[in-house]
């Protein structure tokens, strides 16, 4: 995680090692943000979190795996909440579900759910509602032998849902891990959607591509308003990227979808070896992803390998501002004599 970090531009964060392949913790913010430490250990990370106009708390916690040690989870839960009154927020990997409708095969003491539920009253927080598939982690076993439940939460208590009332809990898809990410989004609003449509930007990576000037020649000649031109230039170039380099990202995003398809819902020996199968597969496309966009940055110090993907597109799109005080936009077009154009 501190190579990560290293690799990260504009983060700092702190690690907890984990025992063996067991546990660890990691904790990375912005620079522009300011997270305090309060205690760490094996099992948490406590932080003030100053984001917006009032501190809260955040816990990263890890829950004990072993059944005969979740006493001593809930103790350290319970121990957490008597330290500070700042409105809480804990997430992480608790190893136990609440209730029997959170498990997917196999069976689950009432008194392990019982006990779990105790401290979570006791402690005053809430559990934050899940959007997505059910079940965070999947033991990766087929048929009768596979057992999914939702290890995997956030809680908060009233005093945070107060600063944060619209936050949302994703359940995001999950490749190669056994648990799948989980993500919150402080500030939803009424009309959160969990796919945005993607805005047309033109990327610097595109000079000097084949095609690319008669694509913007042709819109230019059809086009006869200035907006209009602009449209057809956008339209044209969509449709010339897809077709010119665009196959990876159709097939990655075919094959994650038939991924998620084969991880929700029960296992069975073909489902399990199909996706081993796409795995390996995705695991080529990713690589072979991040190389098209190596090719297009300066970024050429980080290896092949680290996946760092958003990192390379950022790399080869992004132009740095030469002033801070120069908008990177502009808001109408005029002609010669100072005439409004287009807005």
């Amino acid at each position: 995680m501190d190579e990560v970090k290293e690799k990260l531009e504009g983060y700092r964060g702190l690690a907890v090692d984990s025992a063996g392949r067991s546990g660890g913790l990691a904790l990375l913010w912005r620079k522009e943000s300011t997270c305090e430490l309060r205690s760490m250990a094996q099992h948490h990370m406590d932080f003030t979190v100053h984001i917006g106009d009032k501190p809260w708390r955040f816990t990263g916690f890890y829950g004990w795996p072993e059944v005969h040690n979740h006493r001593l989870s809930w103790e350290l839960l319970r121990l957490l909440a008597t330290q500070s009154s700042d409105p809480w927020m804990c997430m992480g990997d608790f190893n136990e579900i609440l209730f029997s409708t959170e498990m997917l095969g196999g069976d689950r003491s009432q008194r392990q759910m019982s006990d779990f539920r105790e401290a979570v009253d006791d402690c005053g927080l809430r559990d934050m509602p899940l959007i997505g598939y059910g079940y965070t982690y999947d033991n990766g076993q087929a048929e009768a032998d596979n057992r999914q439940s939702r290890l995997d939460r956030a809680f908060g208590s009233e005093a945070w849902y107060d600063i944060f009332p619209n936050a949302k809990l994703i359940n995001m898809d999950r490749e190669w891990s056994d648990h799948s990410p989980i993500k919150i989004i402080l500030e939803g609003g009424g009309g959160y959607r969990l796919r945005k449509e993607r805005l047309f930007r033109f990327e610097q990576v595109w000079v000097g591509e084949e095609g690319c000037e008669d694509v913007i020649r042709e819109a230019w000649d059809r086009g006869g308003s200035i907006q209009r031109c602009i449209e057809l230039c956008a339209e044209g170039l969509g449709k010339w990227k897809a077709n010119s380099f665009g196959w990876i990202f159709k097939e990655l995003q075919r094959k994650r979808k038939r991924l998620r398809h084969l991880t929700e819902g029960s296992r069975s020996v073909q489902h399990i070896r199909e996706r081993k199968k796409l795995l390996v597969e995705i695991s080529q496309l990713v690589k072979q992803e991040e190389m098209f966009w190596r090719q297009r940055s300066r970024a050429l110090w980080l290896r092949d390998g680290d996946k760092n993907t958003k990192f390379f597109h950022w790399k080869a799109t992004q132009r740095r501002k030469k002033k801070k005080t120069i908008l990177n936009h502009f808001s109408m077009i005029t002609d010669k004599n100072g005439m409004e154009m287009i807005r």
